[in-house]
């Protein structure tokens, strides 16, 4: 493995619209240090499996994982030649129940499609996976009966409880904090699920508005978070910022050298 540290492709998705600019964020990533990037569908697409391999060999880089959407991933064999062919053993798809008029019921039912879902992947020696945002600790029943609230019943709960492997879980620890909960107690909870984790920090505004930020620059508790990163089995830790203040070249190199002073590499 050439580095546990890796660059989501979604914080350049203004400088990768096409596949020379895909190339050359590749190329300023290597400059900055990393070996290994997570190819979002979001900010890649425009190009194919095969530019796309060649874009990494030609860089030096590595793909980890991907993030593709719900739809993307039905259309089985296409996905697992895709990831085949670019050499990467990883999809997580970023999230799901957007409308927020989910039920339990609704949930359940996509958690019994997903499961069913890994069995084809499995087979070629990929692994699908859930990317949580902050939606899914939202209890249900909210605003039926908020007398009745249940804080363990939640979408994640749910999942948790449901998913089985091969189906695996990309915590993302910004979203955790936001949505209520702990990123390190998610990782602890999820143990042996995690083989990746989005590092994103969290900081707030005197208006007391909540920020992204870069990673060691913010409030969230790393000390915690990398100890149950490495107890729960994490080899990707994934960089991203999805918006903030600085260029996101500049971000992602400035969370990478504080990474490395941590001990990562």
């Amino acid at each position: 493995m050439p580095t546990q540290l890796a660059a989501q492709m979604y914080t350049l998705r203004d400088h990768c619209q096409d596949a020379a600019g895909i190339a050359d964020s590749c190329k300023k990533l290597k400059a900055i240090g990393y070996d290994a990037i997570q190819a979002s569908a979001a900010a890649f697409s425009t190009i194919d499996a095969g530019e796309l391999k060649k874009i990494l060999g030609d860089t030096g880089m590595v793909c980890c994982a991907t993030h593709r959407s719900w739809e993307q991933l039905q259309d089985v064999q296409a996905e697992i030649e895709f990831h085949q062919t670019i050499g990467c053993r990883y999809a997580a798809i970023g999230g799901w129940g957007w409308s927020g008029d989910e039920t339990e019921a609704d949930w359940k039912k996509f958690a019994g499609e997903f499961q069913a879902l890994a069995d084809p992947y499995t087979e070629a020696g990929i692994r699908i996976g859930y990317h949580n945002h902050s939606h899914e600790w939202a209890p249900f029943g909210l605003k039926d009966a908020p007398e009745k609230i249940d804080p363990s019943r939640t979408p994640m709960h749910l999942l948790a409880e449901t998913l089985s492997v091969p189906t695996f879980f990309e915590v993302d620890t910004y979203w955790v904090a936001h949505g209520g909960g702990d990123p390190a107690h998610w990782l602890k909870k999820l143990s042996g699920r995690v083989p990746s984790i989005h590092l994103k920090d969290m900081t707030i505004s005197p208006k007391r508005e909540q920020k992204m930020c870069e990673v060691g620059a913010g409030n969230l508790n790393w000390p915690a978070i990398l100890e149950a990163a490495k107890a729960s089995g994490v080899e990707w830790y994934i960089v991203e910022r999805d918006h903030g203040d600085l260029d996101p070249f500049d971000s992602l190199k400035v969370s990478l050298e504080n990474c490395k002073s941590w001990g990562l590499s």
